[in-house]
């Protein structure tokens, strides 16, 4: 039962989550590192299945304290909007590093790539193939993310299920051709500068889909089961503001790396 405050602030209860999820967190970035040296992935599906279980769990406590026991009033919320618009920008300066480092090596290549951009015996993508098609999907999958922005506030629930069904299935569709596209190029990461920052940049950018989807499915499931409303659903509005962002570095990719830099 909630207890009684006379605030209007979130004091959590104590949680095995963060240790958990701190477990599993360290076993696979271990297992990873021996995969690398070693090629052994021994302890890779442990570190999973703690972080899945770790998942589940917390995110279905948050979704108690907000949905069932009225926790998260007018002053959470707004402390979690803070916390979402900070956590995007951390993540604005993460990809900056990456743009940095492309526009470094691209505009003043050095005497070891041979003075020339891309390096000599790379063969760039045609970016009017895939990777246009890939914009295609994920400005599409931006306007129908604001489509259901639009349903909930006017409370609908089928448009809302209709439309963010839809944004899922374009964010898988959107990794299933970034995978496609790995599978079919002609160099690797390990060729030169331009390999390394290539897929450091795409590979990150995938793995920010993977989350957003992932995001969004958890509301999705949330919007079915009737946990959000006109006046409450920043849960789904934290995960339409990381997909918009993930379309934007996306637009920066597309037209720096794939395109300009060719």
């Amino acid at each position: 039962m909630m207890s009684q405050h006379n605030h209007s602030f979130h004091l959590v209860n104590y949680s095995p989550w963060p240790l958990t999820g701190a477990l599993g967190t360290m076993i696979l970035m271990s297992s990873i590192i021996k995969w690398f040296h070693e090629f052994n992935m021994m302890f890779t599906l442990l570190g999973y299945s703690i972080i899945l279980l770790t998942m589940f769990q917390w995110w279905r406590d948050v979704t108690r304290e907000s949905t069932h026991q009225g926790i998260h009033t007018f002053s959470v919320s707004m402390n979690m909007r803070w916390g979402m618009i900070l956590f995007i920008a951390s993540e604005v300066f993460f990809f900056i590093s990456f743009f940095w480092t492309f526009f470094h090596s691209s505009l003043s290549p050095n005497i070891e790539m041979g003075s020339y951009w891309p390096p000599q015996n790379i063969s760039p993508f045609n970016p009017f193939q895939i990777p246009l098609l890939n914009t295609i999907i994920l400005i599409s999958s931006g306007i129908s993310v604001t489509w259901t922005h639009h349903s909930l506030m006017n409370n609908n629930h089928n448009q809302s299920t209709l439309s963010l069904t839809l944004t899922v299935m374009l964010g898988i569709y959107f990794t299933a051709l970034q995978m496609y596209e790995y599978k079919m190029a002609s160099f690797s990461i390990s060729d030169s500068v331009y390999g390394s920052v290539f897929f450091i940049a795409t590979g990150f950018h995938g793995l920010h889909v993977l989350i957003g989807t992932l995001f969004l499915l958890i509301c999705l499931i949330r919007i079915h089961n009737n946990h959000m409303s006109s006046h409450h659903h920043f849960g789904f509005e934290a995960a339409a503001w990381y997909w918009h962002f993930v379309d934007v570095v996306w637009l920066f990719l597309f037209i720096s790396i794939y395109w300009w830099g060719k």
